[in-house]
């Protein structure tokens, strides 16, 4: 494979987005109902939820950056149900009641995204092609099949095993020995939807403000953020920052940020889909820990993501590139379909996402029934995020609802060491995971190393 690179080193879907014009940022001070800190998903869902529920609401984001720019513009672009590291993981970690009510929460998400993008016409190349889990070992058909039962132990329904021959049929790989197949998944291009959701939010009343970074919160009778160009007092405050939350004080312990990277290929001819076949656009991930996720884009383009996972020390947020994952996706897109071996790599790029101790995500209030946060989707952030702007909201207007009374919502969450313990937990839980990849994976010396 050859590289084009993009304008855009973030990412294919920030690149086809094409001109964007920021909000200006925050000039003087303001007065809010509810300051939301970060523009991404959670933050710009959350103000346009808060504003559909009561439009007397007074509501601002502050973004660092630009909307987009973070984990919201640059992931997978799967609206999903899976939690963690998927069912069994979780039922290990948190047990079968937690999965249950976890699932549940998660189907609502993605079924959730599907209205709002449906009732607004929100244009953001959106489908609903189906899910696989392709298992190319034995051991990872013996995994999936066991996830299967867990799910029908468990009274979830629409989930079911494809053979070998069904799979292929779908997406054909010689890899391929059978699937996980779902029907609850939706592909979307993440750019798109966030600026739709913005325009959104704008026409509901909120402020968008970008480039207005948060420099200091104070608690008092009211909050008080303090950015370069003013100060807005709020009565109520949102942290939606997850994978940069640990750069908040309140939140410093509570996640920490790993990196995944993608690539794209220049769109793919009829004679390669005569090959690969891929008629209907599923989603598909393999069964790995460190996953590989890929689909087909509207234009043809096959994206290809994960395998092994970025980490930082500290503050740094600089670990957006990887020349040797970035090959390694290159060489697991020739493993899979060596039909594509001459296609060319137009895009690469990388992006942090959020990570708890427990492998969970968390909401919750912060300190006070005043201010709430949300954090550590795991990867699986286009789903979660929305549904938890519901959640979030029906905690700052205190209300219980059925969302509130999920396992994610005020959890104790299990702080993560100070560095440089922080740092030595992250690479031994990222060790782990490779070494029991490779344990399913040693026997086929095809494969590419994670």
């Amino acid at each position: 494979m050859t590289h084009s690179l993009p304008q855009s080193p973030l990412s294919l879907w920030l690149a086809e987005y094409g001109p964007y014009e920021p909000s200006p940022p925050l000039q003087g001070d303001a007065t809010v109902d509810v300051a939301i800190v970060g523009g991404g998903f959670t933050g710009i869902a959350t103000a346009h939820t808060l504003l559909k529920e009561d439009p007397a609401l007074r509501v601002a984001v502050l973004e660092h950056e630009y909307v987009g720019y973070g984990a919201s513009g640059r992931n997978g672009s799967f609206s999903m149900t899976v939690v963690g590291l998927g069912i069994g993981p979780t039922a290990m970690l948190k047990g079968k009641p937690f999965v249950r009510a976890a699932h549940a929460y998660m189907e609502r998400a993605v079924d959730g995204l599907e209205s709002l993008i449906r009732d607004n016409q929100l244009q953001c190349d959106y489908i609903r092609p189906g899910f696989l889990r392709m298992a190319t070992t034995p051991g990872y058909v013996k995994r999936i099949r066991h996830d299967i039962d867990l799910v029908n132990e468990l009274g979830i329904p629409g989930i079911e095993w494809l053979d070998r021959d069904a799979a292929r049929a779908k997406v054909d790989s010689e890899l391929y020995l059978g699937a996980w197949w779902e029907p609850r998944l939706g592909l979307v291009n993440p750019a798109k939807l966030l600026r739709e959701e913005r325009r959104l939010a704008i026409a509901r009343g909120a402020q968008v403000y970008e480039h207005t970074p948060v420099l200091e919160i104070q608690r008092g009778a009211k909050f008080s953020l303090r950015t370069p160009g003013g100060t807005v007092a709020a009565e109520k405050m949102v942290l939606a920052t997850n994978a940069y939350s640990h750069l908040l004080p309140e939140l410093k312990n509570r996640q920490a940020p790993a990196w995944t990277y993608m690539i794209a290929t220049e769109p793919l001819s009829d004679r390669h889909f005569a090959q690969i076949r891929w008629q209907e656009g599923n989603g598909v991930e393999d069964a790995r820990n460190l996953i590989h996720y890929y689909r087909i884009t509207p234009d043809n383009r096959l994206v290809m993501g994960g395998g092994p996972v970025g980490l930082s020390s500290g503050a740094n947020m600089d670990v957006d590139s990887s020349e040797p994952i970035w090959r390694h996706l290159e060489e697991h897109t020739r493993l899979l379909f060596p039909a594509l071996k001459d296609v060319k790599i137009t895009h690469r790029w990388g992006g942090p996402f959020s990570v708890t101790l427990d492998l969970t995500p968390a909401v919750g209030y912060l300190g006070d029934r005043r201010a709430a946060y949300s954090l550590g989707c795991i990867g699986h952030g286009v789903s979660t995020t929305h549904q938890n702007a519901i959640t979030l909201t029906d905690l700052l207007m205190e209300r219980q609802t059925e969302n509130t009374a999920c396992p994610f919502v005020n959890r104790r969450v299990i702080p993560w060491p100070p560095e440089p313990l922080r740092s030595v937990a992250a690479h031994a839980i990222r060790a782990y995971l490779r070494i029991e990849d490779w344990a399913y994976e040693r026997k086929m010396a095809k494969f590419p190393a994670a």
